[in-house]
């Protein structure tokens, strides 16, 4: 007889996510047991091709591309990525639409039901419903996006038929070292034996090298396995038939640039085109299907230029190596008289280093805060700027969130100017809401990551 007493669960997903923010202690508890007991328990997933993306920077951006080429050619593609920015239906998609409120709460409910005494974080709760929503759609492809690292991240409970990892940087490093090596073993982790391993960093650790030997992963690398070359009006990818170098080198010559901006994205796009290419026998995909996928690519936050005057730039990048492309993009822009940053960082974060990279193409800081207990306030945010001596006076007082500066910014640039959003989903979700007046439900919430 069911326990009287005992709190009545959630019946709508605001409810779901409301408990789940309160429940466990720990947003960020790394492990797989707890998830894949559950997994487990919840029965046989799909018989999907599984496509699991790692990496510092670039995951997104590259979960994106596979979807709309691999829609493109008519397959029904499941696709989990997370932080969302506005709405947590954001995460989980199923032929390109978020999956409704209803269908989101019913998949809390059931993880519910599975789990029993098995205490599940954020972000574990929310990775296991995702696959109760793709166990019951059955699609032909599940793209899964890592959280954070790889090896531990509750993605991985799913073995992958290929593993992408996009890149290898420096960052979440309390908890996955505080090396490149480090890290990038824990990157590593979502390879699989005799699968096909895709690493899209130029300079791959070592030790993501030798852990795919160590389990005998098929290891593509950029620059001997596959790469791409080109000009500002089309670009062409090229790949061996196999690892390393072997076979006969392939060419697709004549590819538009990904709608998504930014020059690292024909590196994202690559890597993409490579994990198509391992699994072509399974998965055959037409040059049309890459084209049309690529010219097609929407994904808000990634270098996201804003229509009207003056210019507006969304971006995510909120650790050095992603602030570096950012400013590599910026610079590919154009000349602007002056260039306005609403930047708003978590503590944990190099707020220094990322500042650093962008120092030479902005001419007024704007900091403010952001909420939560990782969230930096306005005043020890210009603290840290002014303590690096990149911004000195041209900081502002600071403002009480990313929107407030941003209408400090639209109300200051000349119409010439052009303000950039940057530092991190938060920042970008604050401001994204403005734009769009929406955002009814958790548009600055972060959670899992």
């Amino acid at each position: 007889m069911p326990d009287s007493r005992a709190p009545a669960l959630p019946s709508t997903l605001d409810g779901w996510l409301g408990l789940l923010e309160t429940r466990h202690g720990a947003p960020i508890r790394l492990g797989l047991e707890r998830a894949a007991r559950v997994r487990a328990a919840l029965g046989p997933g799909p018989e999907a091709i599984v496509i699991t993306v790692g990496g510092t920077n670039g995951k997104g951006s590259t979960c994106a591309m596979l979807e709309a080429i691999l829609r493109a050619e008519g397959y029904r593609v499941g696709c989990y990525t997370s932080p969302h920015l506005l709405r947590y239906n954001e995460r989980v998609r199923l032929d390109g639409l978020e999956t409704a409120d209803g269908a989101l709460a019913a998949a809390f409910a059931a993880v519910e039901a599975a789990r029993g005494d098995t205490p599940l974080t954020y972000f574990e709760h929310g990775t296991l419903a995702a696959w109760q929503i793709f166990r019951a759609a059955r699609p032909d492809v599940v793209i899964l996006e890592v959280g954070l690292g790889g090896r531990l991240d509750a993605v991985n409970i799913v073995d992958p038929d290929c593993a992408i990892v996009t890149g290898v940087a420096m960052d979440h490093m309390d908890y996955l070292g505080d090396t490149r090596e480090a890290i990038g073993f824990e990157k590593a982790g979502i390879y699989r034996a005799g699968r096909p391993a895709i690493c899209a960093d130029p300079q791959p650790p070592a030790s993501l090298v030798e852990h795919a030997a160590a389990i005998g992963a098929e290891l593509w690398v950029p620059g001997r396995d596959f790469g791409f070359g080109g000009d500002r009006q089309q670009w062409d990818y090229w790949c061996f038939d196999a690892p390393p170098a072997q076979g006969a080198r392939r060419k697709r010559g004549g590819l538009a640039h990904p709608a998504l901006r930014g020059a690292n994205q024909r590196l994202n796009a690559s890597a993409a085109l490579t994990a198509l290419h391992t699994l072509r026998a399974r998965l055959p995909v037409s040059m049309q299907a890459i084209r049309q996928g690529l010219m097609s690519v929407e994904l808000p936050g990634r270098f996201h230029i804003l229509p009207g005057r003056p210019a507006v730039v969304l971006d995510v990048a909120h650790n050095p190596q992603a602030a570096d492309v950012l400013a590599e993009n910026l610079g590919d822009m154009g000349f602007y008289p002056g260039t306005w940053a609403v930047f708003g960082m978590l503590a944990d974060k190099d707020v220094e280093g990322v500042a650093a990279r962008l120092a030479a193409r902005i001419d007024r800081w704007l900091p403010c805060a952001l909420p939560g207990p990782r969230g930096l306030s306005a005043e020890a945010l210009a603290a840290r700027l002014r303590a690096t001596g990149v911004a000195n006076e041209a900081v502002g007082d600071g403002f009480a969130s990313p929107a407030a500066a941003f209408a400090f910014a639209r109300e200051s640039a000349a119409a010439n100017d052009r303000i950039v959003v940057f530092g991190s989903f938060l920042t970008v979700a604050s401001v994204l809401a403005a734009t769009r007046c929406r955002g009814k439900r958790d548009v600055l919430k972060e959670v899992s990551r």
